[in-house]
C-alpha cells in the first residue's frame, strides 16, 4: 500500500483499514503457528502497512 493512497482517505476510512489490516495481522500469526501460511513476509509487510496508516492517522488529528 502506497502513502499517495493512504494520505488520500478519510480519518473513517483510515480507522476501518486499520481494523482490517490489524484482524488479517491477527490471522497472519495464528495461521504461522498452525503452519498454514507459506509467504513468511506478509507479516513484515502487513506491520509496515499498520505503521503507514497509523502515521497519517496521527497527522491527521494533528493538523
Amino acid at each position: 500500500m502506497k502513502t499517495k493512497d493512504i494520505s488520500s482517505k478519510t480519518p473513517a476510512d483510515l480507522a476501518k483499514m486499520l481494523a482490517e489490516k490489524r484482524e488479517s495481522l491477527r490471522a497472519f500469526r495464528f495461521g504461522t503457528a498452525g503452519s498454514k501460511e507459506k509467504d513468511v513476509k506478509a507479516g513484515r509487510a502487513l506491520r509496515k502497512d499498520i505503521a503507514r496508516i497509523m502515521t497519517a492517522l496521527n497527522a491527521k488529528k494533528a493538523a
